[in-house]
């Protein structure tokens, strides 16, 4: 399900998605408004991309938004005038919600904007995302809750951490050439951006 958003007054213009020839939206996710999604992008069954109240959203090349995964954010602007507290900064250009290139978001992870998660970085199944950025190459393991911080990269956040306050950001562990998920997201990219092409070639409802 692919489609336009409608007017209202916290998004004023109507927007169809844009997507990547080479990207795949299954039949059953919903991809809805101002949404740009890359090169090769895998969007699994019952995922909502919805850029009808936060926008836009952008999903980078090679990115896989799993089954269940919710990416919305809120109102980006009112009556015709940015809310720039509602907005994430990436090399100059203003987003409800940015997914950096070769990105996973695991089964029913929530990034709900203003959001950012970096390049090559994993978030972990049921882990939400939420007025927070998270570096490149991280590993948020499953069940976390990232609020209101700013991660950098590299970092691990450990399976069910609640994350709140800057200095616990500050000092979560760095990824290492021992941690045994060091190279999950490599192989999880790999995966999806296989079954981005093998979905294309066959014909769904």
């Amino acid at each position: 399900m692919i489609h336009k958003n409608p007017r209202t007054d916290f998004c004023r213009t109507e927007y169809f998605p844009e997507v990547d020839a080479s990207a795949f939206v299954h039949p059953l996710a919903a991809v809805i408004g101002h949404v740009i999604i890359g090169k090769a992008v895998f969007v699994a069954p019952f995922a909502s991309v919805r850029g009808d109240e936060g926008h836009p959203i952008f999903i980078g090349d090679d990115s896989n938004i799993q089954d269940g995964v919710v990416i919305h954010a809120l109102e980006t602007e009112r009556n015709g005038e940015l809310l720039e507290a509602n907005l994430v900064d990436v090399a100059g250009t203003k987003y409800a919600v940015h997914i950096g290139r070769k990105v996973s978001l695991a089964h029913q992870a929530q990034i709900h904007g203003p959001a950012c998660v970096g390049e090559g970085t994993f978030v972990g199944m049921k882990s939400l995302v939420f007025r927070a950025q998270v570096g490149r190459g991280c590993v948020v393991e499953p069940g976390c809750i990232i609020m209101g911080v700013t991660i950098g990269e590299g970092r691990i956040v450990p399976a069910g951490t609640v994350l709140r306050e800057q200095r616990q950001a500050d000092s979560l562990p760095e990824l290492t050439e021992d941690y045994p998920l060091k190279s999950l997201n490599q192989a999880v990219v790999r995966v999806n951006t296989g079954l981005a092409a093998g979905y294309k070639k066959i014909r769904l409802p």
